[in-house]
Parts: C-alpha cells; sequence; structure tokens
C-alpha cells in the first residue's frame, strides 16, 4: 500500500514530514529539507526508517514549515 501525501508551500524554506504511529513514535520521515515554493507530493510505503513493513492503524502524518504544524490523521489497512 503506498499513499500520495500532497502539500503546498506557501513561504520557501526547510520543510519536515513525518509519519507517526498513535503513540507518538516516529515511524518514518518522508521529507526534511529546503523547499521552494509550490505544490510538492511525498509517497509513503508503509515502511517504516529501517524499511520495515508496518502494521494497519492509525497513523499521524506531522507536516512542520515556516515555523507551524499541521496534523493529519491516516489508516493503513493492507
Amino acid at each position: 500500500p503506498t499513499t500520495n501525501i500532497r502539500y503546498d508551500v506557501k513561504d520557501a524554506g526547510v520543510v519536515r514530514i513525518v509519519i507517526h504511529n498513535v503513540l507518538g513514535q516516529r515511524v518514518r520521515t518522508l521529507v526534511s529539507g529546503y523547499r521552494e515554493v509550490g505544490s510538492h507530493s511525498a509517497i509513503w510505503d508503509g515502511r517504516n526508517d529501517r524499511g520495515g513493513c508496518v502494521t494497519s492503524g492509525v497513523y499521524l502524518c506531522r507536516m512542520i514549515a515556516g515555523g507551524r504544524a499541521h496534523v493529519r490523521r491516516m489508516m493503513l489497512v493492507k
């Protein structure tokens, strides 16, 4: 299973997108670096940072950019 996470950057700068489990533990860092203004996307393939598959369940996608944080809930179903 894969998910395409689309996001817009309003001010160029460092963007960080991290997937967490419901316990708040970091599962995977998808984006960590400078991004220009515009639309971007990141793909999560249901794997953790070590390359292992994660279990089905609820995950949180947290985006930090320009001093703001946005969190979205996702459901991974296999």
